[in-house]
Formats: structure tokens, sequence, C-alpha cells
């Protein structure tokens, strides 16, 4: 999928800053794995260099991590979800489950990146549960396949904006 026809996400600013200052830290920090990289080199034979071997490794993960935050922030939408008439990205939502009234849970329908920002538990709208709830209303149950392909029953008792 390239990036025109990727989903957006919602983050909130806070998200977005974190995110971006974790990328500009990353980015920032190439000069320091590409000297630690040469230095491990000039230590002699290569096949036997653990340090070396834990440099390059080190490198592929930030640089690995480097893309993958150019792309999110490039397909994420940055601010305040505005009131909707119905569950959507950005939505905090209150379901139980299996016409349990008592067995609740509100979690924050968004970007699993955005879960430091939050006390709320996080589901992406890509997952089976958020998938089944986009597009519900209070009062609404919904059906979806969990992973352990049991079906599960949820009702939409209540939802709104993301306060941050």
């Amino acid at each position: 999928m390239s990036s025109s026809e990727a989903p957006k996400t919602w983050l909130s600013q806070d998200a977005h800053d974190r995110l971006q200052a974790e990328l500009d830290e990353l980015i920032a920090n190439r000069p320091a794995i590409a000297a630690e990289i040469n230095a491990r080199r000039e230590e002699g034979d290569l096949r036997e260099n653990g340090g070396y071997h834990a440099a390059r490794e080190e490198q592929s993960r930030q640089e690995g991590r480097i893309l993958y935050l150019k792309e999110f922030l490039r397909n994420s939408e940055v601010g305040e979800i505005k009131a909707a008439d119905s569950v959507g990205p950005g939505s905090v939502v209150t379901i139980y489950f299996d016409d349990d009234q008592s067995d609740t849970e509100t979690f924050l329908l968004g970007s699993r990146e955005i879960s430091s920002t939050t006390k709320l538990k996080v589901y992406s709208p890509e997952s089976a549960l958020g998938q089944a709830i986009l597009g519900s209303r209070p009062g609404q149950t919904v059906t979806y396949a969990a992973p352990s392909g049991a079906d599960i029953k949820v009702t939409v008792v209540e939802f709104g904006p993301f306060e941050g």
C-alpha cells in the first residue's frame, strides 16, 4: 500500500509532538552510530567482532524505526476529534460484552502509538474489535471474530471524543 492509499491515523497534538521528537532524536543520533561502527571496524577481524555486529544491528533497528515514523507521521491527522454521531477513530468508547452490562471496558479507538500519552487502553481501528464498532451508536450491538476464532458480541454503551 503506497502512502497515498494508506488510511489516515488520528493523533493528538501531544502524541504527534512526542513521535516527531523521537524521530528527530533518531536522525540526530545517526552520526554517533556511524562513528561507533567505524570505531568497531578498526578493531580488526569483522567475523569475530561482536561490537561491530551489535553496532550494525543497532543502526539497522534505528533506520527501520526512522522509516516507520516518517511514514506514520506522513499518514496521520493531527488535532482534536470533533463530536460525531457514531464511533470513529479518536473516540473514547465504553462497551459491554455478551449482554453482561457489568462486564464493561472503556478504551480509545486510535493508534497504538499514542498509548504512552494516555492511561486508556488503545485499540486500533483496524483491529477486529475496532472494525466491528466503527460507525456504531450507543445501544448498538455488533459481533466480531476474535483471533481465537470465537464470535464475541459487544454493545456500545457510550462514546465521545478523546480529550487528550
